[in-house]
């Protein structure tokens, strides 16, 4: 059994993408205006290029907003953070959560971790809730499948 449900947020995505092409904008912008500044100071080409790179790497941490993603399947969860992915196996897993007023869901793992899954935030309403609603269906799946495979048979 292979199938697999994936959720990414979509709220960041709408913002993150117009926000990330605007400071990309303002800094071209800058950096084309840079060499006619009635200060005094010379800026020479690379200065521009520079001062246009500062823009590209600001939309670029920007758009790591847009990056999180959890995909699952009956075996395992895989959370996809900023910064990281992990895979977890659904038997490493103690429950999924969405504490109020948290801004992103959670698993809940052994010895009281958890790790945040920004992939379901609360900005998306709806959305968040089918997410929990799908992923805690897996999670349940699971669980009955894995209590299934354990029974002694008699």
């Amino acid at each position: 059994m292979s199938d697999t449900v994936t959720f990414r947020p979509k709220r960041v995505r709408l913002v993150a993408v117009p926000v990330a092409i605007g400071l990309i904008t303002v800094f071209v912008v800058i950096a084309i205006l840079l060499r006619n500044t009635p200060t005094g100071a010379y800026f020479e080409l690379s200065d521009q290029v520079a001062m246009a790179m500062v823009g590209v790497l600001l939309a670029g941490g920007v758009l790591l907003l847009t990056r999180p993603r959890v995909r699952a399947q009956r075996e395992w969860i895989e959370v996809r953070n900023l910064l990281g992915s992990t895979r977890y196996r659904w038997s490493d897993v103690r429950g999924l959560s969405f504490p109020d007023g948290a801004a992103w869901a959670r698993l809940e793992l052994p010895a009281d971790e958890y790790v945040s899954v920004m992939a379901v935030q609360s900005a998306d309403g709806a959305r968040a809730v089918t997410a929990m609603r799908a992923l805690r269906a897996l999670y349940k799946d699971a669980a009955a499948y894995r209590d299934a495979t354990t029974q002694p048979k008699s």
